[in-house]
């Protein structure tokens, strides 16, 4: 080979790296809320949208209701992880996708329940056995199951931070039943002394919001931004929800986004940017195949008219495009369809994104079809292009 030729070959073969460098894409699924006697088609549609990891948000099984809820606590945990490991879908995910895991109510072992759940230990010991919790892992060594991930690395790692919303929590505050909550109906607990996270775990989180990152993804099982319907949400613990977004500030942790389960239904929740400085964006994903619930549900945060109620899953997406890092927050349902779609510039979750981009400057960008390739007409009409228009506000 001749030394021109050589050279050619590397001068090809650099400009491929760079090319592929920066086409490439990382995505992380999610969801919540199985139940696994039912069958599971979710797992297919997960598959086919080649994620790099997934994360369950919580209810990953149910152990009080269902085929086992009459069985003996805390056994009837472990028999529920084992429904779940002997589907083929699962195992196929399984075998194929790296999967991490932080737990709800149904998982833990009792509906609504916190601190005072006796059998918290050896709930713990079935979740670490069936997610193969390394031995090394710090969750081994203190109470709860609160885990920090982190994926990829240098500049480019995202850091997936996994919130125990059960291990600590005080007791919840029921108010009677009423008109607009003739079910259930949670008030708010404001206590002083009243926690969601409990001390160590607040420190912990502090901790991971200083390490750099250029995602965040903050998992909690309940929803942290909506505060108007009946049920489980931080809001029923409005200082530790309102100490969340101290924090997030005050640590100036930028690019964060927040997954949560829990409400059998999914949309999108967006927090001006006045609370933490940049638009605080969550994906509640609720249903891999038990969604149905809200219907007329209010949330004064959604971005869309309404929520989504058939079965899904969470996708999230960073790409490149034209040099600008590009984040996708969507909703996919069990055939593959995109219901949901977010498209937004990941600097504009930063605290001073709005100065970064020309004050008159209009973007516009469809969400890619190569995604979505049976996306249907009526789920394009009730995706959301993303339409920047920075001004001073």
């Amino acid at each position: 080979m001749t030394p021109k030729r050589s050279i050619q070959l590397i001068l090809t073969l650099a400009l491929w790296l760079s090319l592929t460098s920066q086409a490439a894409e990382r995505s992380i699924a999610f969801g919540s809320c199985l139940r696994q006697w039912q069958p599971q088609p979710i797992w297919d549609a997960i598959l086919a949208a080649e994620p790099d990891t997934f994360v369950f948000v919580g209810d990953n099984v149910y152990t009080d209701t269902g085929p086992n809820a009459l069985r003996r606590e805390p056994q009837r945990i472990g028999a529920s992880y084992d429904a779940l490991a002997r589907n083929p879908g699962f195992q196929a995910l399984r075998a194929q996708v790296p999967i991490y895991a932080t737990w709800d109510d149904h998982d833990y072992g009792q509906n609504d329940a916190g601190a005072d759940y006796p059998y918290k230990e050896e709930a713990k010991d079935y979740f670490m056995a069936f997610f193969d919790i390394p031995d090394e892992d710090p969750m081994r060594q203190r109470p709860g199951i609160y885990r920090a991930h982190y994926l990829g690395g240098g500049t480019e790692r995202i850091q997936l931070l996994l919130l125990d919303t059960r291990s600590f929590r005080s007791p919840l505050k029921k108010a009677e039943a009423n008109a607009a909550c003739p079910r259930v109906h949670i008030a708010p607990n404001t206590d002083a002394n009243a926690t969601l996270l409990g001390a160590d775990q607040w420190q912990w989180l502090e901790e991971q919001l200083r390490e750099p990152a250029a995602l965040r993804i903050l998992v909690s099982s309940i929803q942290v931004i909506p505060d108007q319907h009946c049920f489980e949400k931080w809001a029923n613990f409005p200082m530790e929800r309102e100490r969340l977004f101290a924090l997030i500030r005050e640590t100036q942790a930028e690019n964060l986004v927040v997954v949560s389960g829990d409400r059998h239904l999914a949309e999108i929740s967006k927090l001006p940017a006045e609370r933490i400085g940049y638009p605080l964006y969550e994906v509640t994903a609720s249903g891999l195949n038990s969604a149905g619930a809200g219907e007329r549900e209010q949330n004064r945060y959604r971005i869309t008219q309404d929520n989504f109620r058939a079965d899904h899953f969470g996708l999230i997406r960073l790409f490149e495009r034209d040099g600008m890092q590009i984040l996708s927050l969507s909703i996919v349902d069990a055939e593959g369809t995109q219901a949901i779609n977010e498209v937004l510039p990941l600097n504009g979750l930063t605290i001073m994104g709005r100065a970064e981009l020309p004050r008159t400057m209009k973007w516009r960008l469809a969400p890619d079809r190569s995604l979505t390739p049976t996306l249907s007409q009526r789920a394009r009409e009730r995706t959301r292009y993303a339409n920047f228009i920075v001004r001073n506000r």
